[in-house]
């Protein structure tokens, strides 16, 4: 009897190891910057700028702005001297969180408009960098939003755009604002990433399991 029991307890053991190396849900969402409102375009129509990714990551939201190849940020007043600019429902500017980065980059807060693409709380700016494209910079924008879901952060402003950034066509020396609207929302992605820690307890339960099929054979 003590030796069923202990054959018992020894599988119910592995099981909650074997749960416990359950794999966590990683969700991503993918946004175009589409929407040119350069003055004098900033690129021929169906120009892809850019895309801004955003990952929840369990307790916040990472996000990612990138450029494509040919543009860079630039620092215009038709977005209010704002590299990017985006929403946030019940979030503060303490919960934002920028990257190292170089040129430096600052969070802001405010009523920021520009260009017709409507009002936008917070900001990210570039202040040592010169006007226009004096001090433009590609490398990619990486903040994070604590306290936050991707839901939060993709509200459509009044004006129908969610994220804003502030462009420059390298070659033709254009700038201005080019937005992302709901409907660049391009891909959601469900992604699976088990964790260091449960990959270990994956591990000690598949051992569990094999010591025990052995006992058994012997």
């Amino acid at each position: 009897m003590m030796r069923t029991s202990g054959k018992i307890f020894f599988l119910l053991l592995t099981l909650g190891l074997l749960l416990g190396a359950a794999p966590s849900l990683h969700a991503s969402t993918i946004y175009d910057l589409t929407v040119d409102h350069c003055g004098g375009g900033c690129g021929p129509v169906g120009t892809i700028f850019g895309t801004v990714t955003l990952d929840d990551n369990g307790t916040g939201v990472d996000v990612r702005v990138h450029l494509n190849t040919g543009f860079a940020y630039a620092n215009t007043g038709a977005v209010d001297h704002q590299a990017f600019k985006f929403n946030g429902a019940g979030i503060v500017l303490a919960d934002i969180v920028i990257d190292a980065h170089t040129p430096a980059l600052t969070k802001n807060t405010g009523n920021f408009n520009g260009d017709g693409t409507g009002l936008f709380k917070y900001g990210i700016s570039c202040n040592s960098c010169g006007g226009g494209l004096s001090g433009a910079f590609s490398n990619d924008i990486v903040f994070h939003v604590l306290n936050a879901e991707i839901s939060d952060l993709t509200g459509a402003n009044s004006s129908g755009f969610v994220f804003v950034a502030d462009v420059g066509n390298l070659s033709t020396g254009k700038t201005g604002p080019v937005a992302a609207t709901p409907q660049d929302d391009v891909t959601i992605t469900t992604v699976v990433t088990p964790e260091p820690a449960s990959i270990v307890l994956l591990g000690f339960g598949l051992l569990g399991v094999g010591l025990l099929a052995r006992k058994k054979i012997s």
